[in-house]
């Protein structure tokens, strides 16, 4: 039998709102007790008294059993949920930036105090990854995870390769439009995508990573000259995290523009729509495909990790009880393609193996083979040039650098 649960929310933006809109409309034996705010002053479509700004008053009140926390301050939102947990209360979290930077801590919170944090919202909006790759795959042999994670840079490449756009435009229209933020760095930069890699490789694969460990490299310096190569080509560019298990001992991640063919899956998912392909030994390739952000498709994923927690359901991080061979590697090669100005960024970079090269007075790039470690070392370098730098290849064409294979080998 489900028991009855007395939430206490806190934000009531977008998200927030889509979440009270679609519990209006279900009988779900769930109560919003109070609502913490930061702004008293913003006008609000719900009674005052339901409103606070002090977060005491929710995290105080014994009636309260339930903590959704629905905020952008990375670190209060990890305060807000840490004294939640540590206080007998189940918490549903959005904040994908909490989430992959205190997920050690908040898993040990957890098991210490025997409550729940469910997070599927924080990744890909309305689809359900999370507990799928917790339920579904507990069992499976994952080779790879990959997608589209992040909304507002979809949009912009959409604009850009579709409507012709340039990114600044497109860009602008995806703020005038809600889909990216006043600074968009987080979204443009591969940043969002990154914490949300992070979250569902600890479900997919059992290993904690740092987001700071983690190569992004965003779409920032997006040219014309990048479009037009892959319209030529038959391809699109889309960001693209990456989660790829190398062998029985390495996993393998990273955040980069891909280029991609008519035949992936990620070719036709466009505009602020999400995907997660999920590579797996036995199932094979399973497609996740839905909007990754907004009010109602966001709230729906929070609500669903509400009324689960109404049966007393929680993460088992099943993986990481099963795979405790498994650990993260940045020794890997990789095939890459390389718009550039400066001919020193090509030597430094240190190509294991160039396999194509261009010049002309307004375009030079080269497609070449280069380990990640020469890429994370030169990331400042390949900004301030600002280079475009996307990954030119298919998942199979990830490998362990080839001095670490050898040393596998011999050993």
């Amino acid at each position: 039998m489900s028991k009855r649960l007395k939430i206490g929310l806190f934000g009531f933006g977008v998200v927030g709102q889509g979440l009270y809109d679609i519990i209006k409309t279900k009988n779900l034996n769930i109560e919003i007790v109070k609502i913490a705010i930061k702004d008293p002053t913003k006008k609000r479509s719900l009674p005052a008294d339901l409103f606070t700004t002090d977060r005491e008053e929710i995290l105080n009140n014994p009636d309260i059993n339930t903590v959704v926390e629905l905020i952008n301050d990375t670190e209060a939102a990890f305060e807000i949920v840490s004294r939640a947990l540590s206080t007998g209360r189940n918490v549903v979290s959005a904040s994908k930036k909490m989430v992959a930077t205190y997920l050690e801590e908040l898993i040990a919170l957890q098991q210490h105090h025997g409550t729940s944090l469910l997070y599927e919202a924080s990744v890909c909006g309305s689809i359900p990854i999370i507990r799928n790759l917790e339920e579904y795959y507990d069992n499976e042999l994952l080779h790879s995870i990959s997608g589209i994670f992040n909304g507002s840079s979809n949009f912009v490449l959409s604009k850009g390769y579709n409507d012709n756009l340039d990114y600044d435009a497109a860009l602008k229209e995806a703020q005038d439009l809600g889909f990216a933020e006043t600074d968009p760095t987080s979204d443009v930069g591969g940043y969002d995508a990154k914490y949300k890699l992070v979250i569902a490789a600890a479900h997919a694969y059992g290993i904690v990573v740092k987001p700071e460990d983690v190569l992004n490299i965003g779409i920032q310096t997006l040219s014309a000259n990048d479009l037009k190569y892959a319209r030529e080509k038959r391809l699109k560019i889309k960001l693209v995290p990456v989660a790829k298990e190398l062998d029985e001992q390495n996993v393998a991640m990273f955040v980069l523009p891909k280029f991609v063919n008519e035949n992936e899956f990620l070719y036709n998912v466009d505009y602020e729509y999400n995907c997660v392909t999920v590579q797996a030994a036995f199932a094979d390739q399973q497609f996740f495909y839905g909007k990754g952000a907004g009010g109602h498709p966001t709230g729906s994923a929070v609500l669903s990790d509400i009324a689960a927690l109404r049966y007393d359901y929680q993460y088992e991080y099943k993986k990481a009880k099963l795979r405790t061979d498994l650990k993260f590697t940045n020794d890997i090669e990789l095939n890459v393609y390389l718009r550039y100005e400066d001919e020193a960024l090509v030597d430094v970079l240190n190509f294991i193996h160039i396999h194509e090269r261009f010049y002309s007075d307004s375009y030079k790039f080269v497609l070449g083979k280069i380990g990640l470690q020469d890429l994370i070392a030169n990331q400042q370098r390949i900004s301030d040039n600002k280079a475009f730098v996307a990954f030119a290849d298919q998942l199979t064409g990830v490998s362990l650098a080839s001095a670490l294979k050898h040393n596998l080998e011999v050993i």
